[in-house]
């Protein structure tokens, strides 16, 4: 199964319980610079942290956002930020990719990472579009939850 999640507005802990919740095996991280400013949502600390509770963590950086895209996408010219992601989803490393999480997704719960909580403001739904096209299943878009804290 195909997922997605972003992870804005949300701390580390409930984002690890909300896709650990979901049932995902295996998160694929689609940033192009898999850094964040938000603590503990870069790489290592992120492949760690999910490692801990079972999840798999693979970077497609094929799969990420150029800055000039983010850039387009942050100031609402989407007609250009399409343009832009369009040519990288058609590179051979970007099909690559795509046919990498399809494989998976067949016999795993797979769910994609990006920043923005909104997939529709997000390459994400780039992707899940591409993918949903290719296999004819829609993929579930998840929120991150917070969770109570217990001591």
């Amino acid at each position: 199964m195909l997922n997605t999640i972003g992870y804005e507005k949300s701390d580390v802990s409930d984002f690890i319980s909300s896709v650990s919740e979901a049932g995902i095996e295996v998160l694929i991280d689609v940033r192009d610079r898999a850094q964040s400013r938000k603590k503990r949502f870069s790489k290592t600390a992120l492949s760690e942290a999910l490692n801990a509770v079972g999840i798999d963590y693979i970077h497609l950086r094929g799969l990420g956002d150029p800055k000039e895209g983010r850039e387009a996408a942050r100031n609402g010219q989407w007609t250009k930020f399409h343009k832009i992601y369009s040519k990288v989803l058609s590179s051979e490393i970007a099909q690559n990719a795509l046919q990498h999480i399809v494989e998976l997704s067949e016999f795993k719960s797979v769910c994609l990472l990006c920043y923005e909580r909104d997939h529709k403001t997000c390459h994400r739904k780039c992707i899940t579009d591409e993918i949903e096209n290719r296999v004819g299943k829609k993929a579930r878009h998840l929120g991150v939850r917070k969770f109570e804290r217990t001591s």
